[in-house]
This record gives C-alpha cells, sequence and structure tokens, in this order.
C-alpha cells in the first residue's frame, strides 16, 4: 500500500503502488468502499473521488487507514473516535462562512442570529 515515488526536478508525480502483501490491499480497499457509503462518512470519499477518480480515492483512504493502524500500533494508545462533528464544533465561524457563501451562491439572503 505504499504509494509509488516517483520524482523528477524536486515535483513529485504519482505512479503505481508498489509491491506488498496481497491480501492488505484489498483488505484495507474493501474498507475504504465501506467508508463511501454516505450513511458512514460524507468527508473522505466524495471530495477526494471528485478530483482523482474513485478508484484512487479508495486506494488513498485504504493508505490512510493503514497509517492510522500503524500509529495506534506504535503508541500502544487506545483509539479515540472524536465524533463525527470534531471539525464543525472545531472551527465554527469557518462553517458559518462556508454555509453561508453556499447559501447566497443559490441565491438566498442569508443573515445570522445566535
Amino acid at each position: 500500500m505504499c504509494p509509488g515515488n516517483h520524482e523528477s526536478a524536486d515535483t513529485h508525480h504519482g505512479g503505481k503502488t508498489r509491491r506488498g502483501s496481497p491480501w492488505l490491499p484489498s483488505a484495507l480497499v474493501s474498507s475504504a468502499q465501506f467508508l463511501a457509503d454516505p450513511d458512514v462518512s460524507r468527508r473522505t470519499i466524495p471530495p477526494l473521488a471528485a478530483r482523482r477518480g474513485a478508484k484512487r480515492a479508495f486506494v488513498a483512504v485504504g493508505h490512510t487507514i493503514l497509517g492510522i493502524v500503524c500509529a495506534l500500533l506504535t503508541s500502544g494508545e487506545p483509539f479515540y473516535d472524536l465524533g463525527t462533528n470534531y471539525f464543525d464544533q472545531r472551527d465554527v465561524d469557518h462553517v458559518k462562512r462556508r454555509l453561508t457563501r453556499r447559501l447566497e451562491q443559490l441565491g438566498y439572503t442569508v443573515t445570522l442570529q445566535p
């Protein structure tokens, strides 16, 4: 699941994933496909799939899962789920600006009241 490392003149290009365990990529990609379900996660797969394509997005998310598992195994700490609204709660002002801008682009007039 390691990404290819094609570099030319300090410019990094994507490439094929390198050889490794035959069962690990299929397990990680199937886990990533589970995350593609809109009921499970809306954050990771759709934006990445729009830019790179669905299959590349699955491999990229599988690589991210592998990195998380590796970090958990080396640190020895348990996994804590931060929740689905973690990023929204972390930067509330950014979410307000983004959603307000989106509604204004759709033709609505927005006034925010606490």
